[in-house]
């Protein structure tokens, strides 16, 4: 069967960011050689309250139109890596920002929390605790699925889990698969750059390998096929793709916090009492009830829960006084 038409179609192809080349450059030489990739953090405390429309509509075409371009070209046998890559193409790059993370950070169809770059949670973070997020601020939050999230997840999907899929592909087991994810935030996408080694980010990065493998296999997403399959030569899409296969609570770190270094945990200490009056007008939109359930979903990926830094356990105490 062929994907439904949709109702409106996008006519641009996602922007390419080449003004943000100068600012790579600009980090290689003050932090040495790093790969082009996010190492952005982002922020779902602040104007948490703030009504938002969700973006799925528009992100799921963007996802869907690039799979459909990619398949109604397609001449040859089937070839999943080849035809993986194909989509990071469309929709990630090799740019500091993915392509379709800079869509949603700029298209006027998207509405994105009222933030600055450095009116965040981290805005009193000092340089020494976390350089990336002192130069370059925090990623957008948008409302995709249902979950708040930040614009820097996009990215992690299709680039990082391509690289998952890769190691996949290459014949490694799950297990070492998530290991490079918890190496990354570990070091180089993480704690060693930004202080942060960020739960979102991991489940992020393994939804988007599931991403690649549901492309192609029956059952990754449970009780649906494939997107496309391949006959005499040719790509055929007989499923559409949503986000909601993909984004939950535990993409919004707020719900999943990240673990911070001993340093940047004691800057943000005051920072999250700052929040406690907001928590209290609403305490319910600062946890989540499928936690022990999507905790489970995730045991494999090495989070490193951080409780304390959840608003609930924050604020409990000014609550009762």
């Amino acid at each position: 069967m062929s994907v439904p038409d949709q109702q409106r179609v996008l006519t641009f192809r996602m922007p390419s960011p080449r003004g943000l080349l100068p600012i790579v450059l600009i980090l290689s030489l003050l932090m040495g050689p790093v790969p082009l990739s996010r190492a952005y953090e982002s922020d779902q405390y602040s104007n948490r309250l703030e009504p938002i429309s969700d973006s799925i509509d528009v992100l799921d075409l963007a996802v869907n139109e690039a799979i459909s371009r990619i398949a109604a070209d397609w001449d040859g046998p089937e070839d999943r890596r080849r035809f993986a890559t194909e989509v990071w193409r469309e929709l990630g790059g090799v740019f500091w920002v993915d392509r379709i993370e800079r869509l949603a950070m700029t298209s006027p169809e998207i509405e994105r929390l009222p933030q600055t770059r450095w009116d965040s949670i981290y805005s009193d973070a000092p340089f020494v605790a976390s350089p990336i997020i002192f130069l370059f601020g925090v990623a957008r939050t948008i409302k995709l699925a249902g979950s708040l999230t930040g614009t820097d997840k996009l990215g992690h999907f299709f680039s990082q889990g391509l690289k998952y899929y890769r190691s996949h592909l290459d014949g490694w087991s799950e297990d070492r698969i998530a290991n490079r994810g918890r190496f990354n935030e570990r070091w180089l996408f993480g704690r060693l750059t930004t202080s942060v080694y960020s739960n979102a980010d991991l489940v992020a990065n393994w939804e988007g390998y599931l991403f690649y493998r549901s492309l192609f296999e029956d059952g990754i997403i449970p009780g649906k096929s494939r997107i496309v399959q391949f006959s005499d030569g040719r790509a055929e899409v007989v499923r559409t793709f949503t986000w909601a296969d993909h984004v939950n609570d535990f993409w919004d770190e707020a719900l999943n916090p990240s673990y911070w270094n001993p340093m940047l945990e004691r800057a943000m200490h005051s920072r999250l009492e700052a929040y406690c009056s907001v928590y209290l007008q609403d305490p319910l939109a600062w946890v989540s009830p499928c936690a022990d359930e999507l905790g489970e979903r995730y045991a494999l990926l090495g989070l490193r829960y951080a409780p304390e830094n959840r608003l609930d356990q924050v604020c409990g105490a000014c609550g009762a006084e």
